[in-house]
């Protein structure tokens, strides 16, 4: 119900019943709740979605795509070695490269200090990457926007001009070759831009469902993009543009 409404806007019981193959009982329960979570506004026969269900909360995004997330972590994971420095934007897959690298055998050996340092303004990364002895955590400032618990403004923005990275994992709503990396909220693109602004090498992860459209606000053009990490469902029509654009192409 939720993909119907981020496509379409608004959603009506009956046709939904038909759609997704439930009682229409179903259904109306199913909107109340939402309703409840001031997700949607209920209406005659349906509902239409609030305005801040562009961005759904993390826990309803992190199933969309889910295997090929995983599998996209893991390769842009493969691509730290120990001793790094990272960015991470918040995100589902962003996250999913947390904690693949997180795991990652040459990056998990216990030492005498930290093996990788991790540079992010996620407040659900650094909860999870806390506990890991292996990783120093850096947590930037910043105001939390509930819809995707990242820290955003000057707060964020200026403690980022102090450092510098290696990589910058940089989790999209779509990237094209003519606009390049975008997101849907201006504050989280200028987060990501900053991010991507210290970093040497920056790589995009994204799923083939995000390849070829736009976002509201611009992250960064193409041409700041050095790799893009996406899944083997995108097909060379969605990929070629980008290697033309000098962009390195790693399907997982």
């Amino acid at each position: 119900m939720l993909d119907i409404l981020t496509r379409d806007g608004r959603i009506e019981v009956e046709a939904a019943a038909d759609v997704l193959h439930v009682s229409t009982a179903t259904i109306r329960r199913d909107l109340d709740e939402l309703a409840r979570q001031q997700m949607v506004t209920r209406t005659h026969g349906g509902a239409v979605i609030n305005a801040i269900a562009y961005d759904l909360p993390l826990r309803y995004k992190a199933a969309r795509n889910a295997p090929e997330k995983e599998r996209i972590a893991n390769a842009a994971a493969g691509l730290v070695k120990a001793g790094a420095v990272v960015g991470l934007n918040g995100g589902t897959t962003t996250t999913a490269v947390a904690r693949a690298l997180a795991i990652r055998p040459e990056l998990s050996t216990e030492g005498a200090g930290p093996s990788l340092t991790v540079v992010t303004n996620a407040l659900n990364i650094a909860n999870e990457l806390v506990v890991r002895r292996h990783v120093k955590l850096v947590l930037t400032g910043g105001v939390a926007r509930p819809a995707s618990y990242e820290l955003t403004g000057p707060l964020a923005t200026g403690m980022l001009a102090q450092i510098t990275l290696d990589h910058a994992f940089i989790g999209v709503d779509a990237i094209d070759v003519r606009h390049g990396a975008t997101a849907q909220d201006e504050g989280e693109a200028g987060i990501n831009w900053a991010l991507a602004r210290r970093a040497e090498r920056v790589i995009v992860v994204a799923d083939s469902s995000k390849l070829g459209r736009r976002a509201f606000a611009r992250i960064c053009p193409v041409e700041d993009v050095h790799v893009l990490v996406t899944d083997k469902a995108a097909g060379p029509e969605l990929t070629e543009p980008f290697a033309a654009a000098g962009v390195e192409i790693v399907r997982a």
